[in-house]
């Protein structure tokens, strides 16, 4: 019995000074894509709302390339000591895998904390372009093949897979533009550099505010508020919808009491009245979801890419 009552003293000293002193230094935040698009502009409020339990600090370190999957690389090959999260979306997690060979292959390779907003992409032009409706814009690439150019932010992402589900029910075909980012994409689009432009609502609104953009289609299921006059893309006859959500993953690992500090943290910072007037602004929603059960999301997620990829000729053989 005394034997057994040490182990268990030892096993519990061992833990509990651990989860208590947590966290001892600061905390850095990966980001997959440039400064100022959507991944960064939700990154920094958040983690502004987070400094509260993490005193010493919280760094938003942004690594972009390869569809945000440099970053997760980096991330899922951390050590599992709570001190290296990322925000990230649901397209670098379960497409990107899908794909390309990398250090991550299935949502059991990483810790899912919560996720903190959701949206869907929309496909945009100049406010100046001579296609005033999506279906204008169809009719001229079906009489135009592969003349105009489309941007996406990346290979792989939500936006990309939106847009190639599109020209796979439409019929038709154009020059895919992959970019970095917004901060990379917004410039080519305005500069008439591309034709079109697959993006986030919060990155469009903004412009289309400003009349210097307009939005054909939104690939979701109901018309976004605010751009009610552009139609869904199933209203149009093409069943395309693949919404996007934006994640707090952990390296494989992190001890459950700090993976729930964490989460604590960031379901604050999520309720903070700056933090939803931002994606309100954005034309985002806050989309809180546990781990676990964003587990689960991500598997069915997961699976259900794996067909769209399929189809579309992108699924890694």
């Amino acid at each position: 019995m005394l034997r057994i009552a040490l182990t268990l003293l030892l096993l519990t000293g061992f833990a509990v000074p651990a989860a208590a002193q947590y966290p001892e230094r600061p905390l850095t935040l990966l980001t997959g894509y440039p400064a100022g698009g959507m991944v960064d502009i939700v990154a920094r409020p958040l983690a502004e709302g987070m400094k509260k339990k993490f005193p010493k600090g919280i760094a938003v370190v942004t690594r972009p390339g390869a569809g945000g999957a440099i970053a997760v690389s980096e991330l899922v090959q951390s050590k599992p000591d709570g001190y290296t999260i990322i925000l990230t979306p649901i397209s670098t997690l379960v497409i990107q895998p899908q794909m390309s060979d990398l250090p991550y292959k299935t949502p059991d390779d990483y810790e899912p904390i919560v996720n903190v907003i959701a949206y869907y992409p929309l496909l945009s032009v100049r406010a100046d372009a001579p296609w005033k409706t999506v279906q204008e814009f169809i009719a001229a690439a079906k009489a135009n093949p592969g003349k105009f150019k489309v941007g996406y932010p990346g290979e792989g992402t939500s936006s990309h897979v939106n847009l190639e589900e599109l020209k796979r029910l439409a019929g038709f075909s154009i020059t895919n533009v992959p970019f970095g980012g917004w901060g990379e994409s917004s410039p080519a689009l305005l500069g008439g550099h591309i034709d079109a432009l697959v993006a986030q609502p919060g990155e469009v609104r903004p412009l289309v505010d400003a009349k210097r953009l307009r939005v054909l289609t939104v690939f979701q299921p109901k018309r976004h508020e605010y751009f009610p006059d552009a139609p869904t893309a199933t209203e149009l006859g093409y069943e395309v919808a693949n919404g996007v959500w934006f994640m707090l993953v952990a390296p494989k690992g992190t001890p459950a009491p700090v993976v729930k500090y964490i989460h604590d943290a960031a379901k604050v910072a999520m309720a903070e009245p700056a933090f939803v007037s931002i994606a309100k602004a954005r034309g985002i929603g806050v989309d809180y979801r546990p781990g676990d059960k964003l587990r689960a999301d991500l598997w069915r997620e997961f699976k259900a890419h794996a067909e769209i990829l399929k189809r579309i000729g992108m699924l890694k053989k």
